[in-house]
C-alpha cells in the first residue's frame, strides 16, 4: 500500500521526479536531432543534385527533389507504423533508442552517395526512424505528465524539430553548403547516434505503459482500426495529411526557391530562409497548443488551417524578390504553419487508449505522410508544368488547407479530459 501510494504521488508531482525531466529531455532532443536531419536536406539538395546530374536545370532538380521527399515520407510514414508498433510492444524506451540509431547512421551514409537514387535509398532508410521517433516521443512524455501541463509540454516537443532545423541552418549561414561540399553536411548528421546511449541507461519507462502489459500483450494495429476507433484513426490521418502535406508540398521548397530568386549569387540565401523559417516554427510550435489550451482542440486546428491558407496564399501569390518583404513572410508562414506540430502533440494522444498509443499516433501522423509524398511528388511534377516556377507550384499545393476547416468538426473535443487508459 505504501508503495502505490507513494508512486501515486510521484507521478502527481512529476517535477519533483528526476526520471520524470529525463524523458522531457530525451524527447525535446531526439525530436531536435530529427529537426536537424530533416533541416540537412533542403540545404544540400540543390547543390548536391546539381552535382550528382551534373546539371544546373531546376525542372530536373525540382523532379528529383520531389522524388527524394516522396521517399523520405514513405519512410517516415513506415517507421511510424515499425516504431509505434515496437514501442507498443517492447516499450517506448528500448524502440525509441533504435529508431535514434536508425535515423542517425543512414543520414551520415548519404555521405557516400554517387547517384540521385543513393539519396533517395538512404534518406528513406532514415526516415523510417525518424517517423518511429516522434510517435514515441510524445507518447512517452503525455504518459508521465498530468493533463494540465499538456499544452506546454506539447509546445515543447513541437518546438524541439525546429529548434534543430534553426540549429543547421545557422550552421549553413556560416558554412554555406555547395556542390563541393555538401557531402561533409550530411556526416554530421550520424551525431546524434550518441543521444540513444544516454536513452538507453537514464530515461526511465513509462509506467503507464508497464501498467497496460499486465493486462495481456495489446494487438495495436488490429484495435486502431477497429469499429471503436476507426473514426477517430482515419480522422487523425487527414488532420496530419493536410498539415503534411502543406509543409513538404511547398515550405520545405523555400529556401530552393530562394536560392533560384538570388540566381545562386548570395550563398546564404538558402540558410537565412531556412533561418527565418525556423524561428517562426519554433514560435508557432507554442502558439498551436496554446490555442487548443485556451479555445479547444478544434478551433485551435481551424483557425490554422485559415491563417495558413491565407499566409501561404500571401507568399507564393504576391511576393516576387528575395527581400525583407520575402523573409519577413518566410517567418510568418513558417510560424503558421508549424504550429500543427505543437497541436499534434497534444491532441493526438488524447485520442488513442495507453496501450495503442504509440501505435495509434505513429500511423496518424505518418501515414499523413504517405499522403504528403504525394504532395511532393506532384510538387515536382508542378514544377515541370509551370517550367520551374516554385511559386505558382506552391501556391497550387497549399490550397490543401482548405480540408481541414470542414474536417475538424467531425473530430471528438477533448479539451479537459483525461488521457484514455
Amino acid at each position: 500500500m505504501e508503495k502505490a501510494t507513494e508512486e501515486n504521488l510521484i507521478q502527481a508531482k512529476p517535477s519533483q521526479s528526476k526520471g520524470h525531466w529525463m524523458v522531457l529531455i530525451a524527447a525535446f532532443l531526439g525530436w531536435m536531432f530529427d529537426g536537424l536531419e530533416m533541416g540537412i536536406f533542403p540545404l544540400a539538395a540543390r547543390p548536391a543534385l546539381q552535382n550528382l546530374l551534373g546539371v544546373a536545370d531546376d525542372q530536373l532538380v525540382g523532379l528529383w527533389m520531389g522524388r527524394i521527399t516522396a521517399l523520405f515520407l514513405l519512410g517516415a510514414a513506415c517507421g511510424g507504423l515499425i516504431f509505434g508498433w515496437l514501442g507498443d510492444r517492447i516499450g517506448r524506451v528500448r524502440a525509441m533508442t533504435l529508431s535514434i540509431l536508425v535515423y542517425s547512421i543512414f543520414t551520415g551514409l548519404c555521405y557516400f552517395a554517387a547517384v540521385p537514387w543513393h539519396l533517395g535509398l538512404m534518406r528513406f532508410v532514415a526516415a523510417l526512424g525518424m517517423g518511429g521517433e516522434w510517435s514515441l516521443g510524445v507518447a512517452l512524455v503525455m504518459e508521465c505528465w498530468p493533463e494540465k501541463h499538456r499544452p506546454l509540454l506539447a509546445g515543447v516537443i513541437g518546438a524541439a524539430a525546429n529548434v534543430g532545423f534553426l540549429l543547421i541552418a545557422i550552421v549553413g549561414s556560416f558554412i554555406p553548403v555547395t556542390r563541393e561540399s555538401w557531402r561533409w553536411i550530411m556526416l554530421a548528421g550520424a551525431a546524434p547516434a550518441v543521444l540513444s546511449l544516454f536513452i538507453i541507461f537514464f530515461v526511465p519507462e513509462s509506467e503507464r505503459w508497464k501498467a497496460s502489459t499486465k493486462t495481456g500483450a495489446s494487438r495495436p494495429l488490429r484495435t486502431i482500426f477497429s469499429r471503436s476507433l476507426l473514426k477517430v484513426t482515419l480522422l487523425s490521418i487527414a488532420f496530419a495529411s493536410i498539415a503534411l502535406i502543406g509543409t513538404w508540398g511547398s515550405v520545405q521548397w523555400l529556401p530552393l526557391w530562394a536560392d533560384k530568386l538570388t540566381g545562386g549569387t548570395v550563398p546564404r540565401a538558402k540558410a537565412n530562409t531556412q533561418i527565418l523559417s525556423s524561428i517562426g516554427a519554433i514560435i508557432g510550435c507554442f502558439i498551436g497548443p496554446w490555442i487548443g489550451g485556451r479555445m479547444g482542440r478544434r478551433p485551435a486546428y481551424f483557425l490554422l488551417c485559415l491563417a495558413s491558407l491565407l499566409l501561404c496564399g500571401f507568399l507564393f501569390r504576391v511576393v516576387t524578390a528575395y527581400n525583407t518583404l520575402f523573409l519577413v513572410t518566410v517567418g510568418a508562414v513558417g510560424c503558421v504553419t508549424a504550429a500543427f506540430y505543437g497541436w499534434f502533440p497534444l491532441y493526438l494522444p488524447e485520442l488513442f487508449p495507453t496501450k495503442v498509443r504509440a501505435t495509434g499516433q505513429g500511423v496518424s501522423y505518418n501515414s499523413g505522410r504517405i499522403l504528403a509524398a504525394v504532395g511532393a511528388l506532384q510538387m515536382g511534377n508542378l514544377m515541370q508544368h509551370y517550367g520551374g516556377d516554385y511559386a505558382k507550384a506552391g501556391a497550387s499545393i497549399t490550397l490543401v488547407y482548405l480540408f481541414g476547416l470542414v474536417l475538424i468538426w467531425f473530430a471528438p473535443e477533448t479539451k479537459g479530459r483525461p488521457l484514455p487508459d
